[in-house]
């Protein structure tokens, strides 16, 4: 057996602008490790996230430094004693997930235990914008069967609610504040979502400052995701949240995300399968899970103006399984 990792930074042009509590972006720029083995390639890609102290620099340098032991034929349960959960971790994880498809001709959905991969419906997000604004862009993406709306500024989010559930009043509604609410506002908050019949909010407050979220009524169900990486992070949630958001960038790849939203399910806690704005090659890993996933959220190559090639294949919402030249 001869292996050889690779790393790459790689940057793809959002579609217009992406805009969340904590800033804009124009660009999404993900890592993409890549192990070469006896004439099979696995790839995995990550994005990091400078929310969890992460940058492109310090995610590429971690995933180099691992490509002794990559290449020495570490294991996938290897890697998650060799490294903490993240998004360098993510992509290592993922390329080994394909390796083993790529080289044993089984493909990665079936050693995860899922017989078949059907198609899944995706959210697709609405930036944080003035009301006027994400009503406008809401009205556009109105045939969409759920919308996934950014909130979380300063003011004016009870006009937003208000404003995107009047311009789709079919669609099913998922508010993500990104921890940019408080607990003196919380109620309000809480109050306008179930007004709008909206069926899910996200990480409404802070991630070190949610236990409010235990001494208030929910009218709405409740979804943890800055507040959730890994099982660890797990035990904590129970009576705070009613679902939690698993991402591969947080568990650090597939193979925790896997035991994650078990752990989260014996819990009594419903499953979102998330991401962030990612290429088609992020998302296929995700899409494993997306089968028991309450909601799931794999809309990153629809925000950017360019895909890799080749990509997922997407019908509107509907995102179809990937074929083995993308992923698994």
């Amino acid at each position: 057996m001869t292996r050889r990792l690779a790393v790459a930074a790689e940057s793809f042009p959002i579609a217009g602008k992406f805009t969340i509590a904590r800033g804009s972006r124009t660009e999404a720029v993900v890592v993409t490790a890549t192990i070469h083995e006896d004439g099979a390639i696995g790839r995995g890609e990550c994005v990091p996230y400078a929310r969890y102290g992460e940058t492109v620099e310090g995610v590429v340098a971690a995933i180099e430094a691992m490509a002794s032991q990559v290449e020495a034929g570490l294991s996938r349960e290897g890697l998650q004693e060799a490294m903490p959960a993240g998004a360098a971790r993510n992509a290592l994880d993922c390329a080994l997930w394909d390796l083993d498809a790529k080289r044993s001709g089984i493909r990665a959905h079936v050693t995860a235990g899922v017989a078949r991969l059907p198609p899944a419906t995706t959210a697709y997000t609405i930036s944080l914008d003035s009301p006027d604004a994400m009503a406008q862009a809401t009205a556009r993406a109105a045939d969409r069967p759920i919308l996934k709306i950014k909130l979380g500024a300063p003011g004016g989010d009870v006009a937003r609610i208000r404003a995107v559930r009047g311009a789709a009043p079919a669609s099913t509604l998922i508010a993500d504040a990104n921890e940019g609410w408080t607990e003196a506002n919380l109620a309000e908050h809480f109050a306008a979502c179930a007004e709008a019949g909206f069926s899910l909010v996200e990480q409404p407050l802070p991630a070190k400052d949610d236990g409010a979220l235990s001494r208030i009524a929910r009218p709405v169900p409740i979804c943890a995701d800055e507040s959730v990486h890994d099982r660890p992070s797990l035990d904590r949630l129970v009576g705070l949240y009613d679902a939690v958001n698993i991402k591969l960038d947080k568990t650090g790849g597939l193979t925790e995300a896997l035991a994650l939203a078990e752990a989260a399910e014996a819990r009594g806690l419903a499953l979102m399968i998330g991401c962030m704005v990612g290429t088609s090659l992020a998302m296929a890993p995700a899409l494993v899970l997306a089968p028991r996933a309450r909601f799931v959220d794999l809309d990153g190559p629809l925000l950017l103006a360019r895909d890799r090639e080749p990509g997922l294949a997407y019908e509107g919402s509907v995102v179809y399984p990937p074929e083995p030249p993308l992923w698994g």
